[in-house]
């Protein structure tokens, strides 16, 4: 059996913004599946509140890295569909629809089907479509890796903003870490497989973060330097292992 991860253990705290990040296949999309209760870890317990998550987590919602939106239901339709499954009143499910769509920016797209909608709009839609319920916790898979630059800058300077605006808490597993450090409140960083804890950073900078020149951000350079120190020793050790495995 595949070990993944080894005696991870790290807390976030509500209301707070936490980004993780290390080499590719070292178990951060797993962290995010047991969080969910889609997974079950074969030892030690995942909680949240104090509570053991045992079997699928309802309080939680799950951006993945595909927008993943239903083509046949329009931008609208796709943002209160998780207001209808739980049987929310139409005129208070078209309010809240409104309110987040308005927030996303998509006021003007909501009788547009998918198809018709650029891949950063797709995005926004997604991540609506998770904040109109107000999970206790959201995470987000790589949201926006399949972006190009331009767009994911945009989308960075979106959800910053929409997370004050939402008080969300958030789990954030990104390749990226200039996009952790700018978006999080603290940054954990993972071994490469089975997965460790290195470091669990906090990022005391001030905010809103400028998310087109992260460079002029005063004490970003600092942080940068810390983190890319322990990630790259990581990355490093990953290929290795590749090369002796081959």
């Amino acid at each position: 059996m595949l070990r993944v991860l080894d005696r991870v253990d790290f807390a976030v705290e509500q209301g707070r913004f936490t980004a993780i990040v290390g080499p590719s296949g070292c178990g951060k999309s797993t962290l995010l599946q047991l969080a969910a209760g889609l997974l079950a870890p074969t030892s030690g317990t995942v909680r949240q509140n104090g509570r053991a998550v045992e079997g699928l987590n309802r309080s939680v919602g799950l951006v993945p890295q595909q927008a993943k939106l239903l083509p046949w239901k329009t931008l609208a339709e796709n943002i209160e569909l998780p207001l209808l499954l739980s049987h929310v009143a139409p005129k208070d499910r078209q309010r809240r629809g409104r309110e987040i769509i308005a927030a996303v920016g998509l006021e003007g797209f909501e009788n547009y089907y998918p198809h018709q909608l650029s891949g950063g709009m797709q995005k926004r839609a997604s991540i609506a479509r998770i904040l109109i319920y107000g999970p206790e916790l959201v995470l987000m898979d790589e949201p926006f890796g399949a972006l190009d630059a331009q767009t994911r800058m945009l989308m960075q300077d979106d959800l910053q903003r929409l997370w004050s605006r939402e008080g969300s808490t958030i789990i954030f597993v990104t390749h990226d870490l200039t996009e952790a450090i700018l978006l999080a409140d603290n940054v954990v960083v993972l071994s490469r497989r089975p997965a460790t804890v290195k470091v669990d950073l906090a990022i005391d900078l001030p905010r809103p973060r400028n998310v087109f020149e992260p460079f002029r951000t005063q004490g970003f350079t600092e942080i940068y330097d810390r983190l890319w120190t322990v990630f790259k020793s990581e990355l490093g050790q990953a290929v290795l292992s590749r090369r002796e495995e081959s």
